[in-house]
């Protein structure tokens, strides 16, 4: 590219941005920039022509402007006349300006493509690779309709200069990203894959790029590439770092090309020519011996370097999973990155031999390495490491091993982090399972369970072993007897009442000799935990007590007395109503052989699929099927297949479609994380740690290429996101909201991820941050299905008060709410994203409506739900002294101040679940405030635009009764009922 010369400055655009740098106020700022468009608009006018040079320089000043943020509505035409000027300086100019400022649908369109095809035709290279640019900038539909053809004949033809292909390749990729269906397969196809022989790296990187993107919808136009990538790659690698001089990077020769050519190769199954095939294996061994010479220079981005390539073979020795000894190898280079003082070298190392875990050549050579996992997984500090060593304990669990690493999971459990709780409680369900010779050890285990973490025992964790103990004749008399000493214990978790309500219900006789257990023994501990229970498991205990009647003739009368009391028959749930008074009749009318026939034994389950494994498919997502699903390595091994739920009148199949989101899967560190590629979709938003930094974009998914890949050319449109102003209410009818839209949003009262609705179309996952006043929420639509969605439209309303930040503004305006457009199309196992810029201008009450639409087969689907957006979300926690407490509560001793609730605990009273959803919930705990330890004492300011709403907040448990009072004062009324109502439903 020219360089610029000296007369090509421009003095009155360095004096304009000085100015502006020098204002010492936005107004300032405002009224230069005025001043500065009205003297440009007035050239523009003007009747004398301008020069190349004044066009240029005014060009100039509108793209700052606008980069500071203003809008520019003049100037365009301008911009394309500098276009066909043959000075490079001025046709730059006009390039930039047109990528940044003219969208897709401007009337100018025709006219840049016209000069673009001037400048590609022109055989000038500079001007050819700035025509290029523009296009891949803009990369709009319209553009690729109008050189889709003209792109490759530039790529494969003999007379292009080198930089000219590089950049016709990267155009067509950009152009194939955007519109797949634009890019015409043809002879040049064949012609493109002989790039990767070029002499210049530069073209054979870009080409490498092209083809991979390209092989992935058509792999056999593009299987000759195989060959000549195991050459180049046999070339780069075995070349000393002064052969490659220009392309060696901290010693490294070529390591982008490398990590490329690697990544293609893993497109295809192992290479069929033996010859090929051999080279290629050389050059893997290769890269292996290079890691364990000393390294040539301490600098991190030399490691960074020599990493990407290692990892980027290890995952296709993985991919091709046909070489022992180099998977053996693999396993062993991996093993001495698990005690790697780098933490991402320790994550990437666990994770890739979760992958390793599952080939029957390398599962021994992994298992070698249990007791530093089981270390990392007591002492790492980092949550998302610890999450993979669970998963590499997991993947490597056999017969021989179940019971140590089922012990250490259960261990681990009763300091795991609350994220992945529920993760670890359905692997140690699914390894108990399927390794458990001996059946009372299994049963042990699920109860231990319960004990350890009942809150996050799923229904498919106990369904199962109620399924298994009605299969199993063996432990029957063993489960109900261990059950039994389990609801012994003061605190008993209602999923273990569950358990026992069932076995005893079912095999209580078998225990009943022993005066221990009677049967009046075994009543009464049941009936003891009956009014500490929800609704769903007093439905159960009723069940477990008339199947007493029939067992225990004997407990009969007690039980009719419990039945026929008042608070069962008039209970104020129909379900329980109904049950005690048909259960009472059934009792008192039915013979002694009517009741043994109705009330027999439960048959056994049929055998299918475990439930638990089909439930941790759909949270891992479908890349971890195959280690999930392993069968390979131990053939022998000893399922304990169960069957359909206890209840199936009432629970669901598991749909087997994937979670899309990979919702509970902890992120990679923050400071570089773990590439992708073992089998997630989508991103993941669930992390409930801290917030996202500032920015919340998706984390970048390749550790070392982060630090060492050049910045691609990316269009500053994509950057500047084209604001969908959200719709207008009266606009449009889009429905109510769907009946369960309100219990969906209640979940993310006290967090800010998770998934907020599925079907078995659709997923939409949420990650936000808010800061004072102000917003940021990233929705996920991920198309679950194999069929393309089509019109796909998402939009934010709020009922009557929601006003687009571009738009005006009402005084009495609540939210003001700024889009992003998606796609019109998702594909199928896609996602996209949107994102939503919200500011809290006033208190409010009502949260925003989301409403989806878009066609599936042809069919129109709608749903709409509700937002989480909720006022606590703009809490700002604050500080302060008792005295300044209750000084600030006597203050805010108006009637009307104050709301306040008395309410049954619909969860279990944990005081650290407790204070973890006040956190959540957005206020500060103020500790040493209130007299009563149990109690807890909260404060914070709700920021909005308008004004600040103090809010102090006072929680008493009492867990004797199971009862919470809440008590919120604020100093506007309406604040202080929402709020209550908002945190009473939490508990």
């Amino acid at each position: 590219m020219p360089a610029v010369s000296k007369g090509d400055g421009m003095r009155g655009l360095a004096v304009f941005i000085s100015d502006i740098r020098n204002c010492k106020s936005k107004e300032a700022e405002i009224k230069r920039i005025n001043k500065e468009l009205a003297n440009i608009r007035s050239k523009f006018k003007g009747d004398k022509a301008l020069d190349g040079y004044s066009k240029k320089k005014y060009v100039c000043k509108l793209l700052f402007i606008f980069l500071l943020g203003h809008d520019i509505d003049f100037g365009h035409m301008e911009a394309v006349n500098l276009l066909s000027s043959n000075k490079y300086t001025e046709k730059q100019i006009g390039y930039l300006f047109i990528s940044v400022l003219v969208n897709s649908n401007s009337e100018l369109i025709r006219l840049i493509n016209n000069a673009i095809k001037n400048d590609l035709a022109s055989r000038n290279p500079t001007f050819m690779c700035l025509a290029l640019h523009c296009i891949a900038n803009v990369g709009s539909r319209e553009m690729g309709e109008a050189f889709a053809a003209d792109i490759p004949r530039i790529l494969v033809a003999g007379d292009s200069m080198d930089s000219v292909k590089q950049s016709a390749a990267l155009c067509l990729l950009r152009l194939y990203k955007a519109s797949p269906d634009l890019v015409p397969m043809g002879e040049w196809t064949a012609r493109v894959v002989h790039l990767l022989n070029d002499q210049h790296m530069g073209v054979v990187t870009a080409a490498v790029s092209l083809i991979t993107c390209l092989c992935k919808k058509n792999p056999d136009d593009f299987k000759t590439c195989i060959s000549l990538a195991v050459s180049r790659l046999s070339r780069i690698v075995s070349s000393a770092s002064t052969d490659l001089q220009d392309y060696t990077y901290y010693f490294v020769p070529a390591p982008w090309l490398s990590v490329k050519l690697l990544r293609l190769l893993q497109c295809y199954p192992p290479p069929e020519d033996a010859a090929v095939k051999g080279r290629l294996v050389e050059c893997l061994e290769t890269v292996l011996n290079k890691a364990q010479e000393p390294p040539k220079s301490k600098k991190v981005q030399h490691s960074n370097a020599k990493n990407a390539i290692l990892f980027e073979t290890i995952s296709l020795i993985i991919h091709y999973d046909s070489e022992p000894n180099l998977l053996v190898r693999a396993c062993n280079q991996l093993g001495q990155f698990l005690q790697h003082r780098e933490t991402n070298l320790r994550y990437l190392a666990l994770e890739s031999m979760c992958t390793l875990a599952s080939s029957e050549f390398s599962h021994e050579a992994v298992k070698t390495h249990i007791d530093t996992v089981i270390n990392a997984l007591k002492t790492e500090r980092d949550v998302s490491v610890r999450q993979r060593a669970a998963d590499l304990l997991y993947a490597m669990c056999d017969r021989s091993n179940a019971k140590q690493i089922v012990s250490e999971m259960l261990r681990y459990l009763e300091t795991a982090d609350y994220a992945i709780r529920e993760e670890i409680v359905l692997k140690v369900a699914i390894l108990a399972e399927k390794y458990a010779v001996d059946y009372s050890w299994y049963v042990d285990t699920i109860l231990n369970l319960i004990r350890i973490a009942g809150d996050y025992v799923s229904e498919e964790v106990w369904y199962r072993v109620l399924q298994i103990v009605t299969n199993r004749d063996d432990v029957q008399g063993y489960a109900a007897k261990t059950v039994f000493e389990a609801l012994q214990a003061p605190a008993c978790h209602e999923n273990m009442v569950k358990v026992g309500g069932y076995i005893l219900g079912e095999f209580g006789n078998l225990i009943a000799g022993d005066p221990r257990s009677s049967p009046p023994v075994q009543f009464s501990l049941l009936h003891s935990k009956f009014h500490l229970c929800s609704v769903a498991t007093r439905a159960l205990l009723l069940s477990t007590y008339i199947k007493f009647i029939n067992l225990f003739p004997e407990t009969k009368a007690t039980i009719q007395g419990v039945l026929r009391a008042g608070s069962q028959l008039r209970n104020a749930d129909v379900e329980l109503q109904q049950r005690a008074v048909e259960y009472l009749t059934l009792s008192s009318v039915a013979s002694t052989d009517v009741l043994a026939t109705v009330l027999e034994e439960m048959p056994p389950f049929p055998e299918r699929e475990s439930s638990i494994l089909a439930k941790l498919k759909r949270k891992k997502g479908p890349g971890a099927a195959s280690a999930l699903d392993d069968g390979r390595r131990d053939a022998s091994s000893n399922d304990i297949n169960g069957g359909v739920e206890p209840t199936p009148s009432t629970v669901s199949t598991p749909s087997p479609s994937a979670d899309l989101l990979g919702l509970r899967a902890a992120p990679p560190p923050a400071a570089a994380p773990a590439p992708a590629g073992a089998g997630n979709l989508l991103v993941d938003v669930s992390s409930e740690g801290p917030a996202a930094q500032p920015g919340l974009g998706p984390t970048p998914e390749e550790a070392f290429l982060s630090e060492l890949e050049p910045p691609a050319p990316e269009s500053p449109m994509a950057l500047l996101a084209d604001p969908a102003p959200a719709a207008d209410p009266g606009s449009e009818d889009i429905g109510s909201p769907i009946p369960e839209a309100d219990e969906l949003m209640n979940k993310f009262v006290c967090k800010n991820n998770g998934v907020l609705f599925e079907n078995q179309l659709l997923q939409i996952g949420v990650k936000s941050e808010f800061r004072q006043n102000l917003g940021r929420m990233y929705l996920f639509y991920g198309n679950k299905t194999s069929v393309q969605f089509q019109s796909f439209t998402p939009t934010v309303v709020h009922p009557g008060d929601l006003q687009t930040l571009s738009g005006f503004l009402d005084r009495w305006a609540q939210l003001a709410v700024q889009t992003k457009r998606v796609a019109a199309q998702v594909d199928g196992g896609a996602q996209v994203q949107q994102v939503l810029n919200i500011e809290c201008l006033r208190d409010f009450l009502t949260p925003p409506l989301l409403s989806v639409r878009f066609r599936y087969g042809g069919a129109p689907q709608s749903l709409t739900l509700k937002l989480p957006v909720t006022i606590n979300k703009f809490f700002q926690p604050t500080e302060m002294a008792a005295q300044d407490f209750f000084q600030r509560w006597k203050q805010l001793s108006l009637p009307q101040q104050e709301a306040q609730k008395i309410f049954k605990a619909t969860h279990p009273m944990d005081a650290e679940v407790t204070k973890a959803k006040l956190l959540g919930f957005g206020s500060a705990l103020l500790d040493n405030v209130d007299p009563n330890p149990e109690n807890f004492v909260g404060a914070g300011i709700i920021q909005t635009k308008a004004l600040q709403v103090g809010c102090l907040l006072r929680l008493e448990p009492n867990a004797q009764a199971q009862m919470y009072r809440l008590t919120l004062r604020t100093s506007k009324e309406p604040v202080s009922r929402h709020l209550c109502e908002l945190l009473a439903q939490q508990f």
